[in-house]
């Protein structure tokens, strides 16, 4: 009886409205019960834990700078793969190159956690400020840098996987502890970004060639520049880090300024090399002449009037160079040429050796020039490199240091 006369009541509520009010809020109590707080304070903290630790690797990756590594990673597969891309394998190699580059920043901040405290751009990372462990900050840049080498041998190749690991031994174990010993930490620190394309070449021709040099080279030299007006800009705060850096043994930055305007200057062939080895049109060849000429001119401007205006025209200059020079070859580059693989190298050596009417098919004149560079002996003739290093990395001569 008594279920019965509840279950009459839910049907036909009082009919007194502030009864009817009463009614309807119990009833609602009662069919829409809250969950317990507990479980609502529990997904809130796993919400806010996962927020923190996620800005906190996000800041110890320095993702914005490991992203425009793995662009270079990603340009050089591209060059490196000729006429077909392997979209798969290039986003393994960008995966890869993505989680050493995280784990290379990460072990930089980990022996710099004194330093970076002592400079106002970087006291609030998340190791001086306390928001992560050091235990924890060593056990993510671990485990995320073999992770990154383990999917490159895996699904590249031993090659590209030994340069990933070798550019993550030294940015993190040679070029780190460098800064604080001597200036030439900078060139160093060049070498380190000029081999992500080489790696990215790596994983998809299964090689190194001279052809794959262009964008390391171009990686290489850019960065001195772009450096060099970076630690003018911040003389003070390097100073105050303790880091030794260019700029700070030369206070008038005549010799910085020099060096930056030196370093542009190599910038001019590489448009001719690319074209004439046979990677982009004759367009690029142009295009990246008139860029590196833009480049060129600021650093002048900053060797001429060592001001900070000067030397921020000159940084944002560098910040502008590398992607339009990046999107310059990509968008010219020769998809049909064969300087990926031997066995392409060994095709056109013997369809050039039975005449020379196959070549006035081809017509075009890039590939008219590398067939040409192909002797009958089916060795492949080295391009001129009288006005350019053949290794991508040389080491500039650094200059004397007497005090600091």
């Amino acid at each position: 009886m008594l279920r019965r006369k509840s279950l009459w009541k839910l049907i036909i509520p009082p009919t007194n409205s502030t009864s009817i009010l009463t009614h309807i809020r119990s009833t609602a109590t009662q069919t829409l019960p809250l969950p317990p707080r507990t479980a609502i304070a529990n997904t809130t903290s796993l919400v806010t834990a996962g927020r923190h630790y996620g800005r906190c690797y996000w800041e110890l990756s320095k993702a914005r700078l490991s992203m425009l590594v793995v662009a270079t990673s990603g340009a050089g597969y591209v060059l490196g793969s000729g006429g077909a891309i392997d979209y798969l394998g290039l986003s393994y190699t960008c995966a890869g190159t993505m989680m050493i580059a995280a784990a290379a920043n990460s072990l930089n901040q980990i022996f710099e956690i004194k330093n970076d405290a002592k400079m106002k751009r970087t006291m609030r990372r998340p190791l001086p400020s306390g928001r992560i462990t050091l235990p924890h900050a060593v056990m993510w840049a671990s485990s995320v840098g073999a992770a990154g080498t383990a999917l490159l041998a895996w699904k590249a190749n031993m090659l590209a996987a030994g340069l990933g690991a070798s550019n993550l031994v030294l940015y993190a174990f040679v070029y780190t502890p460098l800064k604080q010993i001597h200036p030439v930490n900078t060139w160093v620190g060049a070498v380190v970004g000029a081999i992500p394309p080489l790696l990215g070449w790596a994983a998809a021709s299964g090689s190194i060639s001279l052809n794959g040099m262009i964008l390391p080279a171009a990686l290489y030299f850019w960065q001195i520049p772009h450096f060099m007006a970076l630690a003018y800009l911040c003389r003070e705060d390097y100073a105050a880090g303790g880091f030794r850096m260019f700029s700070l043994a030369d206070p008038s930055g005549h010799r910085t300024a020099l060096v930056a305007l030196r370093n542009c200057l190599y910038l001019l062939p590489l448009g001719y090399l690319a074209y004439d080895w046979g990677i982009t049109s004759g367009w690029f060849c142009l295009e990246s002449t008139l860029l590196a000429l833009a480049i060129t001119g600021t650093a002048a401007s900053f060797y001429v009037h060592r001001t900070t205006e000067t030397a921020r025209r000159m940084f944002h200059a560098s910040l502008l160079y590398l992607p339009v020079f990046m999107s310059g070859i990509m968008f010219h580059r020769l998809s049909n040429n064969e300087h990926v693989s031997v066995k392409n190298s060994e095709a056109l050596v013997g369809y050039t050796s039975t005449s020379e009417a196959p070549i006035k098919e081809l017509g075009n004149s890039d590939q008219q020039k590398k067939a040409k560079r192909v002797d009958r002996s089916g060795r492949q003739r080295r391009p001129p490199v009288a006005f350019a290093s053949v290794a991508p990395f040389p080491f500039l001569p650094a200059p004397s240091y007497s005090s600091y």
